[in-house]
């Protein structure tokens, strides 16, 4: 295959009781992954992964490990079963971004675990102490949420995911002021997101300090596929900046759709999309992709065309 492959990984919302099983049942390669991380979790996290209940896989805490998991677990099969196929370059939406270093073999699997359940807890522990609120503004272009957000105090831009798709994340109080004057310049919708707290805010900054150390000594490694970060939207080709990437992103937003266009840019014509969900699909299709994406969830999806 002469494709210039990227793989993409999606982060928290596309978890859901169940995910990954098929793998699991399926797959001494995915088995292997959901078992080496009982072990390192030191509980059989993986019945929470399979069996819910839902409203515990929702947690921030339980959400986060689940996906990343199971995203690692698909990735697995998938390298098993074409050997041949070889991303230049992986990105992942937030908590996704663990689960692209692990994949472009910057991180290690177990280091990405720890990290990533560090991570969980330490947000979840942060939207109880300083409780918030994200809403996804639509048809207003970035300049016009900032004129609004910009002068309100406890509101943030989150994450930047699509044309006219604009989450905002901050206080309750914070948000429901911003939301009312979005819609009067313009907004077409404003809807509040399912989450448990204000991620990729200044409302997780406690989360981003306790989190710092732990990406500080945490060994990166070179290696030949690219990486493409959220902060900046682009490519990172150095360590510090990997790490500093990682930190920052806890509290600032997600420039996905730049991601996705630097790809582009950069000549790749195929993504594959591994883990729960096929929400990148959506995205790529509203940013206007034009090349193919292919989306691997379940078992079935294995043996789409690649091509």
């Amino acid at each position: 295959m002469n494709k210039k492959i990227g793989f993409l990984f999606p982060g928290q919302g596309a978890q859901y009781p169940g995910m990954g099983r098929d793998f699991f049942e399926q797959f001494e390669e995915a088995k292997a992954v959901f078992q080496k991380a009982d072990k390192i979790l030191g509980e059989p996290f993986s019945e929470r992964i399979f069996n819910g209940p839902q409203e515990e896989l929702t947690l921030t805490k339980n959400s986060q490990l689940a996906i990343f998991i199971t995203s690692i677990a698909i990735l697995r099969v998938m390298q098993s079963q074409n050997p041949d196929l070889q991303p230049v370059v992986c990105a992942g939406l937030s908590l996704g971004e663990y689960t692209a270093l692990v994949a472009a073999e910057k991180l290690s699997f177990e280091a990405a675990l720890l990290l990533v359940k560090a991570r969980g807890s330490f947000m979840q522990e942060a939207c109880v102490s300083h409780p918030g609120v994200m809403h996804v503004i639509l048809g207003l272009e970035l300049t016009a949420v900032q004129e609004v957000t910009d002068p309100i105090e406890g509101v943030w831009i989150a994450n930047l995911n699509c044309p006219g798709q604009i989450v905002i994340a901050g206080t309750q109080e914070g948000v429901e002021k911003a939301a009312v004057l979005l819609k009067e310049k313009g907004a077409r919708r404003i809807m509040p997101l399912q989450v448990s707290g204000a991620f990729h805010s200044g409302l997780m900054q406690e989360a981003k300090e306790r989190l710092e150390p732990m990406i500080r000594n945490t060994a990166i490694s070179e290696s030949s596929i690219e990486i493409v970060m959220n902060i900046p939207g682009d490519y990172v080709c150095l360590m510090d900046e990997m790490r500093q990437n990682m930190i920052c992103q806890v509290t600032q937003p997600v420039c996905w759709q730049k991601g996705i266009e630097a790809m582009l840019e950069k000549g790749v014509d195929l993504f594959i999309e591994m883990g729960p969900g096929k929400t990148l699909a959506g995205m790529n299709k509203r940013i206007g992709v034009e090349v193919p994406i292919i989306s691997v969830e379940k078992v079935e999806d294995l043996y789409a065309p690649v091509a």
